[in-house]
């Protein structure tokens, strides 16, 4: 790919235009902005761009091809060349010093799971995903007639909601698989949850206490406090969020997963759910955040419906995604709001854009009206729970030094040493046998007390194989 050059020529500076054309393409080839094979304007194009004469960059060009920074290729131009030994010409210390400081921000940052040091070989990420049983090919063919089909106006600015059609196929399928009540107006298409949660803060207003489960899902938790509300931690038991202990909170609104708790695995029953409706109906401005997360992937009982079908008064703003479902880089998630808010959000949001693509609306909505999700799905469900006995099968010989929970649904465990190992002994002991696994703590808002280490063991992103040989190693780190 050939770009145009940028150059800040100085008329009045002590040096020839052709140096600082041959100083600048050098700097930009040494620092890594100009790539290994890039090519370069022509010099015509170069000097018209730059308004000097053809010379001048004829002159610059032939000093960077003696000094082997670029080639010429006959009838095709010039090219940056291979500069395997370039930075080797940089001081150490300054380059050692850039490497620390690049390594200590991606440290800190949520990708560096899995890269740390190049010697994990089974990482049992809890958000794995398996992308082998993507539709790749129906993907492709969908794509390829939505765009051989678009018209203009499928290029032009959509709802801010979202385009009508998508709405009205996620309000069918959401209340055919998860009894959801809503109409198509209700819901708002967003690009991922992170950018719903930031709009419903414009909704909700700036000084609210939000009530989050501990744990709990702790990228919400960081949108949330970066809103600057305040949030309170509300215990847990073996039915989810503890009502009582939400009570004794001064909170309006309360974030849960009913479905599937992230991290615990925790079903909230019915009857908890039934209590959460009525702590919310006590004072007008009380609300129920419903996260749906992984209530497509469930193995054992009957399905449960969503919170926000039991709702009768407009109290649970409902929100899903399709980023485990799909695919990650889909990037589409929707949010159903109860009718007090939709019309707070016409008033008060009725300018903001939508952030989905149309033409990445239309591809969703033919996949998802033409049957191919509901196929996709069934056909991971079945990937998964083949995933999820053999995790339970290879993990038998550890029930005499853990408990296990979490096993119902989604697509991790939890394990729980009874003979006192802490969370970091567990997790050094995997990593010194080439096995990433990764602390209950990490989702942790508020510190309780816990005499034995808790890890998430996730396996959606593991072959079968894998799988087998990930827990051989545990069993030779903790057994």
């Amino acid at each position: 790919m050939m770009y145009d050059l940028t150059i800040e020529l100085q008329n009045h500076s002590d040096k020839c235009l052709y140096e600082q054309i041959y100083e600048h393409i050098r700097q930009e080839i040494r620092e890594g902005k100009l790539l290994c094979g890039e090519r370069l304007p022509s010099t015509r194009s170069l000097a018209d761009y730059l308004q000097v004469s053809r010379s001048t960059v004829d002159v610059a060009y032939g000093q960077l091809l003696s000094e082997g920074y670029i080639e010429s290729r006959p009838y095709k131009g010039y090219f940056v060349c291979r500069m395997e030994e370039l930075f080797r010409l940089e001081t150490e210390g300054s380059k050692k010093k850039d490497t620390q400081a690049c390594w200590d921000s991606v440290k800190q940052s949520d990708y560096a799971a899995g890269v740390e040091s190049g010697t994990v070989k089974y990482d049992f990420s809890p958000n794995g995903i398996d992308m082998s049983g993507f539709p790749f090919s129906v993907w492709k063919k969908i794509t390829k007639n939505v765009l051989s089909d678009a018209s203009t106006g499928l290029y032009l600015l959509g709802e801010p909601q979202g385009d009508y059609e998508l709405r009205l196929t996620i309000s069918r399928y959401l209340h055919a698989s998860r009894g959801v009540n809503c109409s198509p107006e209700q819901i708002i298409i967003g690009a991922g949850n992170d950018y719903l949660l930031l709009l419903l803060q414009k909704l909700l207003g700036p000084d609210i206490r939000i009530g989050m489960e501990n744990p709990t899902y702790k990228r919400a938790y960081r949108i949330f406090r970066s809103c600057g509300y305040e949030i309170a931690a509300v215990a847990m038991d073996e039915s989810g969020m503890q009502v009582k202990a939400l009570e004794q909170e001064n909170v309006t609104v309360a974030y849960v997963m009913p479905s599937h708790q992230h991290p615990t695995g925790v079903v909230m029953p019915i009857g908890r759910r039934t209590e959460l409706l009525a702590w919310a109906d006590q004072k007008k401005e009380r609300f129920l955040i419903e996260d749906d997360y992984d209530s497509e992937f469930r193995y054992r009982g009957k399905p449960i419906p969503s919170l926000q079908s039991s709702d009768s008064h407009g109290k649970v703003i409902y929100i899903g995604t399709f980023s485990k479902s799909i695919a990650p880089a889909i990037r589409i998630s929707y949010m159903v709001l109860p009718q007090i808010l939709m019309d707070r959000y016409h008033r008060q949001c009725y300018f903001y854009s939508s952030t989905v693509s149309r033409i990445d609306q239309r591809i969703l909505d033919e996949f998802i009206r033409d049957g191919y999700f509901e196929r996709h799905l069934n056909k991971m469900r079945k990937l998964y729970r083949a995933k999820h006995e053999l995790m339970l099968q290879c993990l038998e010989p550890f029930w005499e030094r853990f408990r296990l929970s979490g096993e119902n649904a989604g697509l991790h465990l939890l394990l729980t040493s009874t003979v006192g190992i802490t969370e970091e002994e567990l997790i050094k002991k995997a990593r010194e046998h080439q096995v990433k696994v990764y602390g209950l703590s990490d989702s942790l808002i508020k510190e309780f007390p816990q005499n034995d280490g808790t890890v998430l063991v996730g396996f959606g992103g593991l072959t079968q194989e894998q799988i087998r040989e990930g827990i051989e190693q545990l069993k030779k780190a903790w057994l």
